[in-house]
């Protein structure tokens, strides 16, 4: 759901930078997709190696891999929030 609800976001953004020509519109939409690319690259690698652990066997191993994807995490938050606040600004400048 996350990722239609990214698409609808992003083209509505495109559509407001189309019709205002403001381009924190366009920005925010492209910041909003971003997380896309993000998590294919970043994020999922991680994920498919903590699928692989066998939680009975978990260790050190398996702590540093969800430290690692608490990080990865964080800027994917990070990147929601950073489009929100974009996409809040060119409301404000464009209302």
């Amino acid at each position: 759901m996350q990722a239609s609800l990214a698409v609808m976001g992003a083209l509505f953004g495109v559509a407001a930078w189309w019709r205002t020509g403001e381009g924190l519109w366009l920005l925010g939409a492209l910041v909003l997709l971003a997380n896309w690319p993000y998590t294919l690259l970043g994020i999922l690698p991680t994920n498919s190696k903590l699928m692989a652990l066998d939680p009975g066997q978990a260790g050190p191993e398996s702590r540093r891999l969800i430290e690692t994807w608490g990080r990865l995490h964080a800027v994917r938050s990070a990147l929601g929030c950073a489009a929100t606040a974009l996409l809040l600004w060119a409301s404000l400048r464009s209302g």
